[in-house]
């Protein structure tokens, strides 16, 4: 058999191909890191986690505080000292903040699909460049996100229809961004023309190609647009302020949360400041980031299984190069 090898030359074991497989990584012309820009690497990332984690840290420590660890601690709670979870089951117990839990959920499950069918139609017709007055309405929208009506317009516009005092009223006005649907054009105009013709050869329309192509190979961009509609209904608390001011059975959650925090007084139907007759035994800041720390949970739940799709659905797709 002929050598296939330079003489005096041999392949290299595998083994140290493993081992050197970590440092080929780092470009030729590069050099290595030196130990004080290590050091400043970790401290710079542990400066900025600290910066997230720790107030996250007191407000649930906090929330589980006792009205004798607030006052030793003088307000905000850093280390634990006589945890009890007394504030949760009086805020849990109370009827105005299960109401509001529930329209919370509601507007924010409704809120999304309607926004997101809407900006995914839209988006999509947009990237076809054979559709009908594609362009005319791409430069509408674009017109949009730099002049608008302004609140009082659209006040007149949404109680004009009717809108004062409905639910409606807390998902439509919002329900559109401008931003999003270029987001979503973007990708959708990437991809792969390819796949878009075998699917109308093998007698695919728009809907199922939108469906069983387009949004299969765009799942990333969807997953994020969709936790940026989710989140922005979770935390909207200013159409209610407009259109349902008096009306405390249908209010959400976050604006219960700006009555009982922010302005520093009871729920609605609550004569004494607080959530129910054994307010004396809890603390007032226990109770007001107990209400904080219910706001927060949905989206921590929730974000571990969006950030998959962050991860993966950029890789996701038919064709690899």
């Amino acid at each position: 058999m002929t050598n296939v090898f330079p003489i005096g030359r041999r392949p290299a074991p595998a083994t140290s191909t493993a081992r050197g497989a970590s440092k080929a990584t780092r470009a030729p012309w590069e050099e290595p890191p030196t130990a004080v820009g290590r050091a400043a690497k970790v401290l710079t990332l542990t400066a900025v986690v600290g910066t997230v984690l720790v107030p996250l840290w007191i407000i649930v420590v906090t929330s589980f505080s006792t009205p004798g660890a607030i006052n030793r601690a003088g307000g905000l709670v850093l280390w634990p000292d006589g945890l009890t979870a007394r504030a949760y089951r009086e805020m849990l117990g109370e009827p105005t903040v299960r109401t509001a839990l529930l329209v919370s959920l509601a507007i924010t499950v409704i809120g999304t699909a309607v926004s997101m069918v809407v900006s995914v139609l839209c988006a999509y017709g947009l990237s076809r460049s054979g559709s009908f007055g594609h362009r005319a309405v791409l430069w509408l929208l674009i017109v949009t996100m730099f002049v608008s009506g302004g609140l009082i317009p659209t006040f007149l516009v949404v109680t004009g229809l009717g809108g004062y005092g409905q639910f409606w009223a807390l998902i439509l006005p919002s329900s559109v961004s401008v931003f999003n649907i270029l987001v979503l054009r973007s990708f959708y105009s990437q991809t792969s023309s390819e796949l878009i013709d075998a699917a109308r050869v093998d007698g695919a329309g728009d809907w199922r190609i939108l469906w069983s192509v387009v949004l299969p190979t765009s799942r990333a961009v969807t997953a994020v647009i969709t936790l940026f509609y989710a989140v922005g209904y979770w935390n909207s608390f200013f159409n209610v302020m407009l259109y349902m001011p008096t009306e405390s059975e249908k209010w959400p959650l976050q604006y219960v949360l700006l009555t009982y925090v922010n302005r520093g007084i009871g729920l609605p139907g609550q004569t004494n400041g607080g959530f129910g007759e054994t307010h004396a035994q809890t603390a007032p800041l226990s109770l007001q980031m107990a209400v904080v720390v219910l706001t927060l949970v949905p989206l921590l739940v929730v974000y571990p299984f969006v950030q998959k799709h962050f991860r993966t659905g950029v890789l996701t797709g038919a064709i690899k190069g």
